[in-house]
């Protein structure tokens, strides 16, 4: 095992170590593993394909109300807006919560 000398103390200190045993200094940051970037990538990703989600449905249901001729057209349009955007939204807030939770599992550890 390689040693090397800790930068406050001057202590020796293997090569693995992150934190100094003597004086604690910090020897090297600790990174996330590539399974992590994965997941913490993934859920950027989700995020901003839910938001394009969501944005399409509000200007689709706008088209859609804009081009509706009978109070029966507008009620259905309407009331599936409704359905769909809840739809997308719920989607969105489980997905997060399970990414989320997968990012932080997944973080680098100190």
């Amino acid at each position: 095992m390689a040693m090397s000398k800790c930068p406050e103390c001057s202590s020796d200190v293997s090569n693995f170590a992150l934190n100094c045993p003597s004086c604690g200094a910090h020897l090297k940051k600790s990174r996330r593993g590539f399974f992590g970037y994965i997941i913490k990538y993934s859920f950027i990703g989700f995020n901003i394909l839910m938001l394009g989600a969501f944005i399409s449905g509000m200007g689709g249901v706008n088209e859609v109300m804009n081009e509706s001729m009978s109070d029966a057209e507008m009620a259905g349009a309407t009331i599936g807006a409704g359905i769909g955007i809840s739809m997308v939204l719920g989607i969105w807030a489980f997905g997060d919560i399970i990414l989320g939770l997968l990012v932080f599992l997944t973080r680098a550890k100190s």
